[in-house]
Protein backbone atom coordinates (compact mmCIF):
# COMPACT_ATOMS: atom_id res chain seq x y z
CA UNK A 1 0.00 0.00 0.00
CA UNK A 2 1.57 3.50 -0.77
CA UNK A 3 1.55 6.11 1.92
CA UNK A 4 1.34 9.15 0.41
CA UNK A 5 2.12 13.06 2.52
CA UNK A 6 -0.98 15.92 1.85
CA UNK A 7 0.57 18.77 3.01
CA UNK A 8 -2.62 21.46 3.28
CA UNK A 9 -3.22 23.90 5.45
CA UNK A 10 -7.09 24.04 5.05
CA UNK A 11 -9.01 21.28 6.78
CA UNK A 12 -12.02 20.61 4.79
CA UNK A 13 -9.93 20.16 1.76
CA UNK A 14 -7.62 18.26 3.40
CA UNK A 15 -10.22 15.66 5.04
CA UNK A 16 -11.54 15.78 1.20
CA UNK A 17 -8.30 14.32 -0.21
CA UNK A 18 -7.57 11.93 3.15
CA UNK A 19 -11.32 10.31 1.71
CA UNK A 20 -10.88 10.18 -1.70
CA UNK A 21 -7.16 9.05 -1.51
CA UNK A 22 -7.97 6.06 1.56
CA UNK A 23 -11.21 5.33 -1.01
CA UNK A 24 -8.43 4.17 -3.39
CA UNK A 25 -6.35 2.17 -0.96
CA UNK A 26 -3.49 4.27 -0.05
CA UNK A 27 -2.62 4.79 3.27
CA UNK A 28 -2.23 8.86 3.77
CA UNK A 29 -0.54 11.48 6.63
CA UNK A 30 -1.82 14.76 6.91
CA UNK A 31 0.26 18.26 8.11
CA UNK A 32 -1.47 21.25 7.84
CA UNK A 33 1.45 23.25 8.07
CA UNK A 34 4.63 23.34 6.23
CA UNK A 35 7.26 22.44 8.96
CA UNK A 36 4.62 19.70 10.06
CA UNK A 37 4.84 18.22 6.06
CA UNK A 38 8.54 18.51 6.48
CA UNK A 39 8.77 16.26 9.56
CA UNK A 40 6.35 13.63 8.25
CA UNK A 41 8.30 13.99 5.01
CA UNK A 42 11.44 12.70 6.49
CA UNK A 43 10.76 10.87 9.37
CA UNK A 44 7.69 8.87 7.54
CA UNK A 45 9.44 8.57 3.88
CA UNK A 46 6.03 8.69 1.93
CA UNK A 47 5.46 7.59 -1.68
CA UNK A 48 4.09 10.79 -3.12
CA UNK A 49 3.50 14.64 -1.76
CA UNK A 50 0.31 16.26 -2.92
CA UNK A 51 1.59 20.19 -1.32
CA UNK A 52 -0.51 23.21 -1.02
CA UNK A 53 1.72 26.54 -1.63
CA UNK A 54 -0.21 28.82 1.22
CA UNK A 55 0.93 27.23 4.07
CA UNK A 56 1.60 28.36 7.66
CA UNK A 57 4.99 28.31 9.38
CA UNK A 58 6.43 27.32 5.92
CA UNK A 59 5.34 28.18 2.46
CA UNK A 60 4.60 25.81 0.06
CA UNK A 61 7.95 27.24 -1.77
CA UNK A 62 10.17 26.11 1.20
CA UNK A 63 8.90 22.84 1.29
CA UNK A 64 9.24 22.40 -2.21
CA UNK A 65 13.25 23.40 -1.99
CA UNK A 66 13.95 21.66 1.21
CA UNK A 67 12.83 18.38 -0.04
CA UNK A 68 14.04 18.42 -3.46
CA UNK A 69 17.96 18.95 -1.46
CA UNK A 70 17.22 15.87 0.41
CA UNK A 71 14.35 13.31 -1.65
CA UNK A 72 13.59 12.35 -5.14
CA UNK A 73 9.85 11.50 -3.96
CA UNK A 74 7.03 12.77 -6.41
CA UNK A 75 5.70 16.04 -5.42
CA UNK A 76 2.49 17.34 -6.69
CA UNK A 77 1.36 20.88 -6.55
CA UNK A 78 -2.38 21.35 -5.68
CA UNK A 79 -2.86 25.08 -5.36
CA UNK A 80 -5.28 27.45 -5.60
CA UNK A 81 -2.67 29.56 -7.46
CA UNK A 82 -3.27 29.61 -11.05
CA UNK A 83 -1.08 32.25 -12.60
CA UNK A 84 1.28 31.07 -15.75
CA UNK A 85 3.83 32.21 -13.54
CA UNK A 86 3.30 30.26 -10.16
CA UNK A 87 2.90 27.03 -12.11
CA UNK A 88 6.16 27.67 -14.04
CA UNK A 89 8.05 28.23 -10.44
CA UNK A 90 6.80 25.38 -9.32
CA UNK A 91 8.09 23.47 -11.88
CA UNK A 92 11.40 25.11 -12.18
CA UNK A 93 11.76 24.04 -8.52
CA UNK A 94 11.48 20.19 -8.93
CA UNK A 95 7.62 20.26 -8.95
CA UNK A 96 7.14 17.14 -10.56
CA UNK A 97 3.05 18.12 -11.79
CA UNK A 98 0.89 21.12 -10.93
CA UNK A 99 -2.96 21.21 -10.54
CA UNK A 100 -5.00 23.97 -9.32
CA UNK A 101 -8.00 23.97 -7.23
CA UNK A 102 -10.30 23.27 -7.39
CA UNK A 103 -9.48 19.96 -9.83
CA UNK A 104 -11.80 17.00 -10.67
CA UNK A 105 -10.71 14.02 -7.99
CA UNK A 106 -10.38 11.41 -11.18
CA UNK A 107 -7.67 13.39 -13.11
CA UNK A 108 -6.35 14.07 -9.51
CA UNK A 109 -6.00 10.39 -9.19
CA UNK A 110 -4.63 9.74 -12.41
CA UNK A 111 -2.29 12.37 -12.29
CA UNK A 112 -1.18 10.82 -8.62
CA UNK A 113 -0.97 7.42 -10.26
CA UNK A 114 1.13 8.53 -13.02
CA UNK A 115 3.68 9.71 -10.74
CA UNK A 116 3.85 6.79 -9.19
CA UNK A 117 4.46 4.36 -11.80
CA UNK A 118 6.89 6.83 -12.76
CA UNK A 119 8.20 6.75 -9.14
CA UNK A 120 8.80 2.60 -9.30
CA UNK A 121 10.21 2.01 -12.69
CA UNK A 122 13.16 0.31 -13.14
CA UNK A 123 15.67 2.77 -14.47
CA UNK A 124 17.85 1.25 -17.28
CA UNK A 125 21.55 0.22 -16.10
CA UNK A 126 23.41 -0.03 -19.30
CA UNK A 127 26.82 1.17 -19.41
CA UNK A 128 27.21 3.65 -22.63
CA UNK A 129 30.46 3.93 -24.22
CA UNK A 130 31.46 7.49 -24.75
CA UNK A 131 34.22 9.48 -25.39
CA UNK A 132 33.53 12.11 -22.14
CA UNK A 133 30.49 10.57 -20.53
CA UNK A 134 29.59 8.00 -18.43
CA UNK A 135 26.34 7.09 -16.35
CA UNK A 136 26.76 6.01 -12.78
CA UNK A 137 23.47 4.18 -11.95
CA UNK A 138 24.51 2.81 -8.80
CA UNK A 139 24.53 6.35 -7.77
CA UNK A 140 22.06 8.25 -10.27
CA UNK A 141 24.34 10.29 -11.78
CA UNK A 142 26.60 11.37 -14.68
CA UNK A 143 30.39 11.73 -15.08
CA UNK A 144 30.61 14.58 -17.82
CA UNK A 145 34.59 15.55 -18.69
CA UNK A 146 35.71 13.54 -15.39
CA UNK A 147 33.32 15.37 -13.02
CA UNK A 148 30.31 14.16 -11.27
CA UNK A 149 26.85 15.74 -11.82
CA UNK A 150 24.71 14.23 -8.89
CA UNK A 151 20.89 13.93 -10.64
CA UNK A 152 17.20 13.83 -9.63
CA UNK A 153 15.63 10.63 -10.68
CA UNK A 154 13.67 12.45 -13.51
CA UNK A 155 16.59 14.19 -14.71
CA UNK A 156 18.58 10.57 -14.45
CA UNK A 157 16.03 9.05 -17.01
CA UNK A 158 15.88 12.35 -19.51
CA UNK A 159 19.28 11.43 -19.54
CA UNK A 160 19.66 8.00 -20.40
CA UNK A 161 16.48 8.13 -23.40
CA UNK A 162 18.89 11.54 -24.68
CA UNK A 163 21.68 9.24 -24.55
CA UNK A 164 20.09 6.09 -26.14
CA UNK A 165 18.79 8.02 -29.25
CA UNK A 166 22.40 10.09 -29.16
CA UNK A 167 23.06 11.98 -32.91
CA UNK A 168 18.61 11.83 -33.08
CA UNK A 169 16.43 14.30 -32.38
CA UNK A 170 13.72 13.46 -29.23
CA UNK A 171 10.64 15.13 -29.77
CA UNK A 172 8.92 16.65 -26.48
CA UNK A 173 6.36 14.65 -26.83
CA UNK A 174 8.63 11.31 -26.98
CA UNK A 175 10.34 12.61 -23.31
CA UNK A 176 6.82 13.47 -22.02
CA UNK A 177 6.09 9.94 -22.79
CA UNK A 178 9.60 8.01 -21.95
CA UNK A 179 10.42 10.11 -18.65
CA UNK A 180 7.16 11.30 -16.96
CA UNK A 181 4.90 8.92 -18.24
CA UNK A 182 2.18 11.70 -20.00
CA UNK A 183 1.49 10.25 -23.31
CA UNK A 184 -1.09 12.47 -23.72
CA UNK A 185 0.98 15.85 -23.66
CA UNK A 186 -0.41 17.55 -21.26
CA UNK A 187 2.70 19.03 -18.94
CA UNK A 188 4.76 20.23 -22.03
CA UNK A 189 6.79 22.64 -19.64
CA UNK A 190 8.21 19.61 -17.44
CA UNK A 191 10.15 19.39 -20.23
CA UNK A 192 11.62 22.61 -21.04
CA UNK A 193 13.05 23.39 -17.31
CA UNK A 194 13.56 18.99 -17.01
CA UNK A 195 16.40 19.67 -20.05
CA UNK A 196 17.22 23.45 -18.39
CA UNK A 197 18.19 21.77 -15.08
CA UNK A 198 19.88 18.46 -16.61
CA UNK A 199 22.01 21.00 -19.17
CA UNK A 200 22.79 22.90 -16.15
CA UNK A 201 24.40 20.64 -13.63
CA UNK A 202 26.48 18.94 -16.81
CA UNK A 203 27.85 22.14 -17.35
CA UNK A 204 28.66 22.91 -13.49
CA UNK A 205 30.44 19.49 -13.50
CA UNK A 206 32.18 19.26 -16.90
CA UNK A 207 33.70 22.66 -16.04
CA UNK A 208 33.81 26.01 -18.39
CA UNK A 209 35.59 24.05 -21.58
CA UNK A 210 33.51 20.82 -21.59
CA UNK A 211 30.76 22.57 -23.37
CA UNK A 212 27.23 21.32 -23.23
CA UNK A 213 26.18 18.10 -24.79
CA UNK A 214 22.20 18.70 -25.25
CA UNK A 215 21.20 20.46 -28.40
CA UNK A 216 17.83 22.50 -28.11
CA UNK A 217 16.35 22.29 -31.66
CA UNK A 218 13.05 24.78 -30.86
CA UNK A 219 9.99 24.22 -31.96
CA UNK A 220 11.55 20.32 -32.37
CA UNK A 221 13.28 18.48 -29.41
CA UNK A 222 16.33 17.60 -28.34
CA UNK A 223 19.11 16.23 -29.17
CA UNK A 224 22.35 14.46 -27.31
CA UNK A 225 25.20 15.29 -29.36
CA UNK A 226 28.32 14.33 -27.79
CA UNK A 227 30.13 11.12 -29.81
CA UNK A 228 30.83 7.89 -28.43
CA UNK A 229 34.18 6.17 -29.68
CA UNK A 230 34.22 5.85 -33.57
CA UNK A 231 31.19 8.62 -34.06
CA UNK A 232 28.02 9.01 -32.84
Amino acid sequence: MDRLLIVEDDAATALALRELLAARGYAVLCAADGRQGLRLLFAERPALMVLDLRLPELDGWQVLARARDMSDLPVLVLSGLDAVADRVRALRAGADDYLVKPCEPEELLARIEALLRRAGRREWTGDEALDELRLLPERRAALWHGGEARLSAIEYRLLQVLVRNRGRVVTTEQLLDQVWDDPMAVGRDRVKFGVLRLRRKLRAAGGPGAGDPVEVLRGVGYRFAAEGPGGP
